[in-house]
């Protein structure tokens, strides 16, 4: 293309499939200054222009500003300074948008009214400061007036809701939930309610911090209900029976008979306030939010061992 070629602005529009009012407007901005002029006042534009024009289109589809693009062609700023500046910026952009897709999402799964929708925007921009200070202090009203097992609530109040600087959908999907169950009346109480029965456990001396046999019996009476579930056994079968006796014999303490109805009751009490789906929920949306390993329910197999051990003999209520 010679170098004595130009261009009028239809003809750089035609060329490069600009509107002429956008490249009249980059041209009034100084960012396209005219080669020339014709005699009656119009502009044209030469090759060196053509290139130039190209040049702001690709730096304003990348979100850069006039300014920027105005310093960049007048060599103030290098392309790896804007370059950046710009993904930094792009990066806390991203991060708002899926902090209102993650509200947005909650709002058509909930079908939310305009009040619950301005609590969940604002939970989800809650700093990492806020989100650990909620925990805190709703563990601090769990266990206000309590002489409780320490060593025990300090292991419940260590996990906190930590999400990474680039959450995924699900990530923020699963703080605003967690954020409004810590602050929900009823599940607040019913944690309260647990933390008053564990107190007066201890204040009784009963209360033992669970071994790891403990734990390893648990998730094998888990397991076996998880079995019998499959098979289509009923918690009243022999098998379900034989599960309820070897829990009770092995939760049974120096001095307790695991066949009295009495102990029996207890250990069913026990385990029905372990069942409730909210508790469980709780540890599921700190796993997902943290990126722990996703935790399974066990609601169906909780509600067998529990429907076994009143199948094998507690007292009526």
């Amino acid at each position: 293309m010679p170098a004595t070629t130009v261009f009028t602005i239809g003809e750089l529009s035609r060329r490069t499939g600009l509107p002429v009012k956008t490249i009249r407007f980059y041209s009034d901005e100084g960012l396209l200054p005219p080669t020339q002029r014709t005699n009656a006042g119009y502009r044209l534009y030469d090759a060196h222009a053509l290139v130039r024009l190209e040049l702001v289109r690709t730096l304003r589809e990348l979100g850069i500003g006039l300014p920027d693009v105005s310093r960049a062609l007048a060599r103030e700023t290098t392309m790896r300074d804007l370059a950046t500046s710009h993904v930094d910026a792009l990066d806390e952009q991203i991060r708002r948008l899926r902090l209102r897709r993650a509200v947005l999402r909650a709002v058509l799964k909930r079908d939310s009214e305009l009040e619950e929708v301005e609590l969940m925007n604002r939970i989800a921009r809650m700093p990492d400061e806020e989100r650990r200070r909620l925990v805190d202090e709703f563990w601090d009203e769990m266990v206000d007036g309590l002489d409780v097992d320490t060593e025990f609530y300090t292991r419940m109040r260590s996990a906190k809701p930590d999400l990474p600087d680039d959450p995924a959908p699900e990530q923020l999907e699963a703080w605003i939930e967690f954020a409004e169950l810590v602050q929900d009346p009823d599940f607040r109480q019913l944690i309260r309610d647990m933390s008053t029965r564990h107190a007066r456990t201890v204040a009784a001396g009963e209360y033992e911090q669970p071994t790891k046999a403990q734990q390893e019996h648990w998730f094998a009476w888990i397991a076996e209900a998880r079995t019998a579930l499959d098979a289509g056994a009923a918690p009243d079968s022999p098998a379900g029976r034989a599960l309820a006796d070897r829990i009770a014999t092995a939760s049974a303490r120096p001095g307790q008979d695991p066949d009295d109805p009495a102990f029996r009751t207890k250990l069913l009490e026990t385990i029905s306030e372990g069942a409730d789906p909210r508790s469980e929920r709780y540890w599921q949306l700190l796993a997902t939010i943290n990126g722990w390993p996703p935790i399974p329910s066990t609601q169906e197999e909780l509600r067998f061992l529990a429907a076994a051990l009143r199948a094998s003999g507690v007292n009526p209520a």
